[in-house]
């Protein structure tokens, strides 16, 4: 149903012998998310409901959920979907994954962000020797970044293979570039450091911790952890770990990312970059996103290529998550089918001609192919375009 659902809380019983909790104490989900009406948290719903409607003036748009102080507010899904239709992350990812440095560098199995990256990967020689853990989560590697963005490692088999020959063609620490295998080899990285995958990493010491248990962690075909795309879950799920990140790292009483790490994700790096037109003013440090960053507030965002989003107003204790159409072609260990043994030299040419023949049914998605997937219905337009409104109105739910 597209209409939004804003719950109205139940009143609490009151017992004969009351006990109060501090006004200090902080709401956490446990299984499930606690909801209240919007008034209730000093919201203006008509102010939701600008938000929401501006979202979904995407048709690409499948949820939105909008969290103030631990408590769902409100949320909203296209026709066919629900709380528990889950989408997937894409470049959000990234956000997911970079916690888990913070969280070795706290248990002295990475010694610092500085700590050079050949110090861990044996393969990055020569002009990489020198480029930190720290440049790597900026963006700011120096790596090579051909104008199909890395984008033709998402179709090989083996993704790690493909990254180990990118070398180094300008200088570390002198120009953001958006650039997918930084993110990949944040999981060879942890693998040398720990001992376990990414994935596992990010299983044991983040999402269970804070209650997650509908999700998929992907892997290519050789069995390495796509660390800078693909992980899928629900919108409301996607919303527990911006509330980690909106609680400096804690959940109930335990410190899931250190508390130093979170505040150093706080601080942009890059001040004005952008991959998108009407989007200069976005800021980057350690795999996130700044959509604001001025006097009047600050809101920081996990995002993905086709318009994922967990958007924090960390100040206000606001997070707003929202998720693009998606269907699972079900597993979680990428499976290309027939597109596997088609050599790839251009990747628009490569995108127009599969759809071409998906559209005659040389081959299907959903029966021939095993990987995330967004199909047209899920590739955003209008979300992009009212992207600067959209923020001023998440901003505007607290004034």
């Amino acid at each position: 149903m597209n209409k939004t659902t804003i719950i109205k809380s139940i009143a609490p019983i009151v017992c004969s012998i009351s006990f109060i909790l501090p006004l200090t104490a902080e709401e956490f989900p446990g299984e499930s998310w606690s909801v209240k009406n919007p008034e209730e948290l000093g919201v203006d719903a008509s102010k939701v409901e600008k938000l929401f409607d501006l979202s979904f003036q995407d048709d690409a748009t499948q949820s939105v959920v909008l969290i103030k102080d631990g408590y769902i507010i409100a949320e909203r899904y296209a026709d066919g979907y629900d709380k528990d239709s889950i989408g997937t992350s894409w470049s959000m990812a990234k956000s997911f994954y970079a916690s888990l440095i913070g969280i070795s560098i706290e248990r002295g199995e990475i010694g610092s962000l500085d700590d050079k990256v050949s110090d861990y990967l044996d393969y990055f020689n020569e002009d990489r020797k020198d480029i930190t853990i720290r440049e790597v989560l900026d963006m700011t590697s120096g790596l090579e970044n051909p104008d199909h963005e890395h984008e033709i490692m998402f179709f090989k088999d083996d993704h790690l293979s493909y990254a180990k020959d990118i070398k180094r063609d300008k200088e570390t620490n002198t120009v953001f570039e958006y650039n997918n295998i930084n993110s990949l080899l944040l999981g060879d990285i942890l693998l040398v450091a720990t001992g376990k995958k990414a994935d596992d990493l990010l299983k044991e010491r983040v999402l269970d911790p804070i209650g997650t248990k509908n999700y998929v962690l992907w892997r290519d075909a050789a069995d390495n952890v796509l660390s800078y795309c693909c992980i899928d879950m629900s919108a409301r799920d996607y919303s527990r770990f911006g509330l980690l990140f909106s609680r400096n790292g804690a959940w109930n009483d335990q410190q899931i990312v250190p508390y130093d790490f979170v505040q150093e994700t706080y601080d942009p790096r890059w001040l004005s970059t952008s991959d998108r037109a009407g989007m200069d003013r976005r800021g980057y440090g350690l795999h996130w996103w700044f959509s604001k960053n001025d006097d009047e507030g600050k809101i920081m965002n996990a995002s993905g290529k086709f318009g994922q989003y967990i958007f924090i107003d960390q100040a206000n204790d606001v997070i707003f998550t929202r998720i693009t159409k998606y269907k699972s072609t079900g597993g979680s260990k990428q499976d290309w089918g027939p597109i596997r043994d088609y050599e790839i030299s251009n990747m628009g040419r490569f995108l127009r001609f599969f759809k071409f023949l998906e559209k005659i049914g040389w081959y299907n998605v959903e029966r021939d192919i095993v990987s995330p997937v967004t199909l047209e219905d899920g590739e955003s337009k209008e979300f992009y375009e009212n992207y600067n409104e959209i923020i001023n109105a998440m901003a505007d739910l607290s004034r």
